[in-house]
């Protein structure tokens, strides 16, 4: 089984996803339920429903940055897998569709890591 990194295949990082989208959907029920405990008033629900639809946006951009990056992995492995020699290799335009599929998902994820600390700012404050 080719390795893609340490320790980890392509089919390891598949269901890595699917348990980690298992996971976040159980951890979001749960905070929902709990959340939804707490709340005795209109004013509360208008407090905290952006923060649960924050979380929820999150998860999901979450999942489809590893899911674009398990697509990219799945065309490396599938053109070093081919018969040719040449077929391993990257066209000149997919290294640069990689590169930029690589930067957008890296932007990204530093997007939604911005807007989580700044959710865990609020919340301290609100206290």
């Amino acid at each position: 089984m080719d390795e893609i990194f340490e320790g980890k295949s392509f089919q390891d990082l598949t269901k890595d996803i699917y348990d980690n989208a298992n996971q976040k959907k159980k951890q979001i029920e749960i905070l929902i339920k709990e959340m939804n405990k707490m709340i005795s008033s209109i004013d509360e629900v208008i407090l905290v429903a952006p923060i649960i639809k924050e979380y929820l946006e999150v998860s999901v951009k979450n999942d489809e940055h590893l899911v674009k990056l398990a697509g990219v992995l799945q065309r490396i492995i599938s053109k070093s897998k081919g018969s040719d020699e040449e077929s391993g290799l990257l066209s000149e335009a997919e290294k640069d569709e990689l590169m930029v599929t690589l930067q957008e998902t890296v932007n990204d994820m530093q997007l939604e890591n911005d807007k989580i600390d700044n959710l865990k700012d609020q919340g301290s404050n609100v206290n």
